[in-house]
């Protein structure tokens, strides 16, 4: 989820040839979508069976073994060189470890449809960071107009009239934080990994090795052992590690390789509308009024940061 951004950190030389699959991007697209989306419909029923850290853990680790395998059938190493390894340990934290922890957490006192909309919120402060972190990005009058629609948007998302009544306050400031966390590991690996020279393929796969053994850490330090493995909730985090994850990364490097990074991060702006989709017509989830006209406008103003300035 909301990793379109963190292919474009890296240079273009890494990203290989652009190259056409048997099966239309725009076919691919949409099963991006549909796969990020129903990622935290999976979230939720997993943390209806296993601890939030047990089900980053199983997420990671069938997400790694999709990506080895991927790496074993196309001849890949895995980079080399312990400063990139530094690096790498970082992004995991930050693109994997943090985001995908604090997802769980949340969704343990927050709605599945909730959580996929403060996903969304992820370009916004993308932007907010760039146009602090990094030089090259310089603001316009559009990115600063989606900033604050964009935020207006969640406001009206958390209904700040009514003084975020009904929403739990520690559920959705985690959801917001792990949203967070993207852009603050994007502008990371741009600044520290564009023109490795390595494939998207190699440096993802060692990036959730890394994450996998961050959270085989931690895992057992907050968590026991489960007395007995609810049959439901381990498929998705089955299907959460091997597709939400693995495929859905492999999905969406070969869609940046054929038609570029500003098309592929435009699968952010799908995933909120099948997130709350799914939430409410599977998982029986209410839905005010307020959370589909908020979601909107979140989507309209993280269009509007994205807009290109003109020359």
């Amino acid at each position: 989820m909301s990793t379109a951004t963190s292919a474009r950190a890296l240079s273009p030389a890494t990203a290989g040839p652009r190259r056409r699959t048997a099966l239309d991007w725009r076919v691919r697209f949409g099963i991006l979508a549909l796969i990020w989306g129903f990622s935290f419909l999976l979230i939720k029923v997993g943390t209806e069976g296993y601890a939030p850290f047990q089900v980053t853990f199983g997420r990671l680790l069938f997400g790694t073994a999709v990506l080895a395998a991927a790496m074993a059938v196309k001849r890949e190493r895995l980079p080399r060189g312990v400063r990139t390894w530094g690096h790498l340990t970082v992004a995991a934290l930050l693109l994997n470890a943090l985001p995908f922890s604090l997802f769980a957490y949340a969704e343990l006192t927050v709605p599945s449809t909730l959580a996929g909309i403060c996903n969304a919120t992820s370009p916004l402060w993308g932007m907010a960071l760039s146009l602090v972190a990094l030089s090259e990005d310089r603001p316009t009058r559009s990115r600063v107009a989606g900033l604050g629609i964009g935020f207006m948007g969640v406001l009206t998302v958390l209904g700040v009239w009514q003084g975020f009544h009904g929403l739990d306050a520690r559920g959705t400031a985690m959801a917001l934080l792990a949203s967070l966390s993207y852009p603050v590991g994007w502008i990371y690996v741009r600044r520290t990994l564009a023109g490795t020279g390595h494939s998207h393929l190699s440096m993802t796969g060692a990036q959730l090795l890394l994450a996998t053994a961050q959270l085989a850490v931690v895992t057992p330090l907050f968590t026991t052992l489960p007395s007995r493995f609810p049959v439901v909730p381990l498929l998705a985090v089955v299907a959460l590690g091997a597709l939400g994850t693995g495929l859905a990364m492999l999905i969406q490097y070969g869609i940046v390789a054929e038609v570029g990074p500003t098309t592929a991060q435009m699968v952010t702006y799908f995933i909120p509308v099948i997130a709350t989709a799914a939430g409410v017509a599977i998982l029986g989830e209410s839905l005010s009024w307020s959370t589909p006209v908020g979601a909107v406008v979140v989507l309209a103003g993280a269009a509007l940061t994205q807009a290109k300035p003109r020359t």
